[in-house]
């Protein structure tokens, strides 16, 4: 948890809940437009036991309950909708080019909740259907490109309507592969290497984050079934994912704004499945459609709502955004410093 020294928001609540509203409207319609995405309605909660929740790191654990007109059947809030989307993809029979976009909400009961993480988790998700020949490293760095041209533009809008805001981020977005991240800063831990080029570049997307790097271990977890980290590029590096970080000048550090990749197709999830000792996920729903070619190759990823509007807002705590739950102390020691949490 950080508390920035002499920190004082530049806005009062009721411009922060205009700000909030001003980013959410402009930004997903500029997402909408630069990607050809429709909006769609999604679920806080699926079924137990289909694959189709996202597993993120593969650790944590998703809030479930009973429900009592189905004979008990559990179900769990979704952790994101990353296998969702693309099941959606396919039942609305989406053509090469376009996609989905929807309003998130999840749960995340073991986020270590700090200026940056919550409990409660709103973002983007999108899906766009791609072809095979777009299944490469280029197309997604085009892709990468539009969404922060569309993040350029919500910030001069926030600027232009709170002078006091003052815009940061560069004129563009920066491309490194984790695997040459590490080179450049074999001695620093994956979160220590993302502040340093960060803080270079003012904007980075890190390529290939999943699969081991030369040191033995990877960049960051990935769950083997949504993004493809393991198909190797032209460069020989593999990895068709990656986040697009920030440098954040309140925190001094950087920041995640968005994870996104090309999504496996039947054999990358093969091989990552063999590559994480989960071959058992075969014979799920999601997954037997995957591998049978009853899915669409696609593209697609999340952006966070809270954090994006917390940046552009120039906050130094998410819950200053968004309402939720914090420790007491910590809900003290924010209030002592300026941090007014919802």
């Amino acid at each position: 948890m950080a508390y920035p020294e002499r920190y004082k928001p530049l806005l009062d609540r009721h411009q922060t809940e205009q700000g909030i509203k001003l980013i959410k409207d402009f930004f997903q319609q500029n997402l909408s437009t630069e990607l050809r995405l429709r909006r769609v309605t999604a679920p806080l909660f699926v079924l137990q036991g289909l694959g189709i929740n996202d597993d993120l790191n593969g650790v944590e654990r998703p809030v479930t309950f009973p429900i009592k007109d189905m004979k008990e059947q559990q179900a769990e809030v979704v952790h994101s909708l990353a296998k969702w989307k693309r099941l959606t993809l396919a039942d609305y029979n989406v053509a090469p080019g376009y996609g989905i976009y929807t309003d998130m909400n999840a749960i995340r009961a073991d986020e270590e909740l700090d200026n940056l993480h919550s409990l409660y988790v709103d973002q983007w998700d999108w899906e766009a259907v791609i072809t095979r020949e777009q299944r490469s490293q280029t197309f997604l760095l085009q892709t990468v490109r539009r969404i922060y041209d569309a993040l350029l533009r919500t910030e001069f809008l926030v600027s232009e309507t709170y002078h006091q805001l003052r815009p940061f981020l560069p004129s563009g977005i920066h491309f490194i592969h984790s695997e040459e991240l590490l080179q450049a800063y074999p001695h620093l831990s994956p979160k220590e290497r993302e502040d340093e080029v960060c803080r270079k570049y003012g904007a980075v997307f890190v390529i290939g984050i999943g699969g081991k790097l030369s040191n033995g271990s990877p960049h960051d977890r990935r769950a083997p079934d949504y993004d493809d980290w393991s198909t190797v590029d032209e460069k020989g590096l593999a990895g068709l994912n990656g986040d697009i970080l920030v440098w954040y000048p309140v925190l001094g550090r950087a920041v995640e704004l968005s994870s996104m990749g090309i999504r496996v197709d039947a054999e990358a999830l093969l091989r990552q499945l063999s590559l994480t000792g989960q071959e058992e996920k075969r014979a799920l729903y999601f997954h037997k459609k995957l591998l049978n070619g009853e899915l669409p190759l696609t593209v697609g990823g999340g952006i966070g709502q809270s954090r994006l509007c917390m940046m552009l807002l120039q906050k130094a705590h998410i819950g200053e955004i968004q309402a939720s739950i914090w420790p007491e102390d910590m809900r003290q020691e924010c209030e002592q410093r300026g941090m007014h949490l919802l």
